[in-house]
């Protein structure tokens, strides 16, 4: 059957959208095998009747870290009731009584009838009792309890559950994407003392991995021959650049979204640049959102020494700030790493001269995000 080089207004380019949703949830978790074994086994011993362990789950957004999570109590859920695992969305959910009553709906399936922190934790506890199961509990973005003052007080609350309610001692899966938090450091003794985490950590996928993970959505999501592999080999190289797998799916979808609207039936080249400057830019936005006051004065004279061309070895950047932001150099280097830690710079080994500083994104694009600091 041959097809009009033109698509047809009732025709698309998908075969199945929601594989480009953040939210859809794959059969199969490429490259992450050994954070899945790490996982499923402190899940084992409360298969036994005993208690889950915990977990402290680190690694840069985008590296897999919630869909592994999503993954693997999906799977429990499906194959045994010993086993009771609640997600908790800590950026919707902070305060205790919201959490518990978030457990409570995912055990029961429907929102707690009680208003009462008490009469909340009294329903879980009966539901965990009937089913001789035992509970874990995975607070994505934990790091947000942090300042909202509630770390500590729902870590002690869930792990000592079993000491009033009489079930077994249930298992948090702390997620946390700042690399410079330590969550068990975090936790005071009261908790520390219940409170003993592996740490699973989720590197950045590498260029080759997000190619492989981008390959696979598209054989699922999209019709044959939309995307061709040198296309994809580009939107694996932005999103690698990004260090964010939910970069390179987005992208995807725009371009072929572009391609579709303008009638056509294979991606071309203009989609993937106009694309890349619609995700990028809102990517940009949210790392420099995330810097402290002198890190984004930093980056924002970083931005105007890369527009003239001048040296970028980190010793010459030092001297070219000094008038503009007089930090020692102690605090100079912290604030670069903090750069390079939100994934906006790069520090690239220089042949004896030191680091050389290199931004991820066009400079114009920086100074077009960062707000100039008041110079004084």
């Amino acid at each position: 059957m041959t097809h009009s080089p033109l698509l047809r207004s009732d025709e698309t380019l998908f075969r199945d959208p929601e594989v480009f949703e953040f939210t859809f949830l794959p059969e199969q978790i490429h490259y992450r095998d050994a954070q899945v074994r790490e996982l499923a086994f402190l899940l084992q011993p409360a298969l036994r009747g005993g208690s889950a362990g915990s977990a402290v789950i680190r690694g840069p957004p985008g590296t897999g870290k919630t869909t592994t999570v999503h993954r693997i109590f999906a799977e429990v859920t499906e194959t045994t009731k010993k086993l009771v695992p609640v997600y908790v969305n800590c950026r919707h959910d902070r305060t205790a009584l919201a959490v518990f009553g978030c457990i409570f709906e995912q055990a029961f399936g429907y929102a707690p009838p009680s208003r009462h922190l008490d009469g909340i934790k009294r329903g879980i506890a009966a539901r965990l009792r009937d089913e001789d199961a035992a509970l874990v509990v995975c607070l994505d973005d934990a790091n947000e309890l942090i300042p909202a003052g509630t770390y500590n007080t729902l870590l002690y609350q869930i792990l000592r559950l079993y000491e009033r309610w009489d079930v077994r001692k249930p298992g948090v899966f702390a997620v946390a994407s700042d690399l410079g938090l330590n969550l068990y450091a975090e936790a005071d003794e009261s908790v520390r003392s219940v409170f003993h985490p592996t740490e699973v950590n989720f590197p950045p996928y590498t260029k080759a991995e997000i190619r492989g993970i981008l390959a696979d959505r598209i054989r699922q999501g999209l019709y044959p021959g939309v995307v061709s592999k040198s296309l994809l080999d580009r939107i694996a190289g932005i999103a690698a650049g990004e260090q964010d797998i939910r970069v390179g799916i987005d992208l995807v979808r725009l371009t072929v979204l572009r391609a579709e609207k303008d009638g056509r039936r294979r991606v071309a080249p203009a989609d993937v640049t106009a694309a890349a400057q619609a995700v990028r830019s809102p990517a940009l936005r949210a790392r420099v959102a995330g810097l402290s006051e002198g890190e984004r004065a930093l980056l924002y004279r970083i931005a105007e020494l890369s527009v003239v061309g001048a040296d970028m070895i980190g010793g010459a950047v030092f001297e070219e700030v000094q008038d503009y932001l007089p930090v020692g150099r102690t605090t100079y280097h912290e604030h670069l790493n903090g750069l390079a830690n939100a994934g906006i710079v790069d520090l690239v080994p220089g042949a004896g001269r030191g680091r050389e500083v290199r931004l991820r994104y066009d400079p114009g694009e920086v100074l077009a995000v960062c707000k100039p600091p008041d110079r004084r």
